[in-house]
């Protein structure tokens, strides 16, 4: 079993976390294939999957070795505890909630809860989030996080939402220590061309890691 930071430099190192938002099993599972095959670190399984429970367990026995399997749209801890039960490497809320924060905490798995202002920063940060999501990305731009990160220098966040191709380099030059990519990235499965997946994942993470060496 990897340790909270194990998984958090994982997630930190490679900067790309891909949102799955599928139809059924069998597109989860193809989608992660192709962004494994692309590179990417993490792969979060939102609770908007049929059968997502089933899902994460089946993903975490074939690729836990490979690439992080996480829960995403958790809304309470009730569906954090079963997430974790199924292997589930972390969890991603679209908001901040205080008793999924603890359950995540108390099992020491990185929990990212969703958060739109400095305030609902303050609040994650003190109740142990060590990664924030900033959610609906699309909502302010890439400026959101400069704007956040001169009170809050400390603040790691990982913006979701709005994030493609074009912008990921300014998510990152301002200051994202990831970013959380949904349908710019994985949109193709509905017709099937997971190719296309794979090699939009590969873009992602040199484009990520350029921009990165460029700000190091």
């Amino acid at each position: 079993m990897k340790t909270k930071w194990e998984v958090i430099k994982k997630i930190t190192d490679s900067g790309l976390v891909v949102v799955v938002r599928a139809d059924d099993a069998s597109e989860a599972k193809k989608i992660t294939e192709a962004c494994l095959n692309g590179g990417a670190a993490a792969i979060e399984i939102t609770y908007t999957v049929p059968g997502t429970t089933q899902v994460i367990e089946e993903l975490v026995k074939e690729y836990k070795n490979e690439i992080l399997i996480g829960a995403g749209t958790v809304l309470d801890p009730e569906t954090a505890r079963i997430a974790l039960l199924s292997g589930a490497e972390y969890v991603v809320s679209p908001y901040l909630n205080e008793e999924t924060l603890k359950l995540c905490n108390r099992y020491q798995v990185p929990c990212m809860p969703g958060v739109m202002t400095v305030e609902g920063v303050v609040k994650a940060m003190e109740l142990g989030a060590d990664i924030l999501k900033v959610f609906p990305g699309e909502a302010y731009g890439p400026n959101i996080i400069k704007a956040i990160k001169g009170p809050l220098p400390q603040a790691s966040l990982m913006p979701t939402g709005g994030v493609n191709l074009d912008n990921v380099g300014q998510w990152i030059k301002a200051g994202a220590v990831a970013v959380g990519v949904g349908g710019s990235l994985t949109a193709s499965a509905k017709t099937g061309d997971y190719k296309s997946i794979t090699l939009l994942a590969k873009q992602f993470v040199e484009k990520i890691k350029e921009v990165s060496l460029q700000c190091n």
